[in-house]
């Protein structure tokens, strides 16, 4: 076993399998732009190290998988959620990974983290998880990857009810919609996963790589004109750079329900 360095993300390797778990309890695991820095070295040094299959999980005790977004590190005056963004840069190093990317879900998984979870080529949770994409409760306009990821993942009607409505989708259903690929006794979720990471890890390696990565080009083969990659990006200026924006991070930090005015 190799324990590699630590930080809010801890990541170690055992044989062909690298574990990254998500340590910061005190703020709910939220996705700060350290932890997100941490799981993108991490995936690159597993990469560096010949690793096959990747388990992601965090310390969250059967209630709080991820927070998602530390909102205190959302900016106000530009683009939130730019190409540039550290959580844009650790999806897109998860999806180019050369190997599966299993997450391992305990507790509830909201915004970003709900972004990154179904992100990971394999999801297996416990009875008790759930998961939230919230960005209308805080007024922030997400991007076109970030929707399509769910698109792909859930479809467009399931994926248009969780954006509108922001409430959180138990395991059953997520089961159903495709967001989980097993349901498994909370005393199972490791050994459970370990067992399939570990059978992976079996197959040619080579293989694997050149699939995933044909899913990874098939999954975003949509066409789309200069024109209206330009009309998304203003329509998004035009959230971020408004008052709703300022009111919903405003509200969630004094903890009191947002008073949005459409402008």
């Amino acid at each position: 076993m190799k324990l590699l360095s630590k930080g809010q993300a801890v990541g170690r390797i055992d044989d062909k399998i690298g574990i990254i778990t998500i340590a910061n309890k005190t703020s709910r695991n939220a996705l700060s732009i350290k932890i997100l820095s941490d799981i993108t070295r991490l995936l690159n040094e597993f990469q560096n190290n010949n690793v096959t299959v990747v388990i992601i999980k965090a310390e969250s005790a059967g209630k709080v998988w991820s927070a998602g977004h530390d909102i205190n590190e959302l900016p106000l005056d530009k683009d939130p959620l730019s190409y540039f963004d550290p959580l844009e840069e650790t999806l897109r190093t998860i999806q180019c990974f050369p190997g599966p990317v299993i997450a391992m879900i305990d507790g509830t998984v909201w915004g970003g983290a709900c972004d990154l979870a179904i992100t990971c080529d394999i999801l297996i949770g416990t009875p008790n998880c759930s998961f939230a994409i919230t960005p209308v409760k805080l007024g922030l306009p997400y991007n076109a990857t970030g929707i399509l990821h769910f698109i792909n993942r859930v479809g467009i009607n399931v994926a248009k009810e969780m954006f509108f409505t922001a409430n959180p989708i138990d395991a059953n259903r997520a089961l159903n919609v495709g967001i989980l690929n097993h349901i498994v006794p909370d005393d199972k979720l490791l050994s459970f996963t370990w067992e399939m990471a570990n059978s992976i890890t079996k197959h040619s390696k080579l293989s694997i790589a050149v699939i995933k990565e044909q899913f990874r080009i098939l999954s975003n083969a949509y066409t789309i004109s200069p024109e209206a990659f330009e009309m998304i990006q203003g329509m998004r200026r035009k959230v971020y750079f408004s008052k709703d924006y300022i009111e919903g991070i405003t509200a969630f930090k004094e903890k009191r329900q947002p008073n949005f005015t459409g402008v």
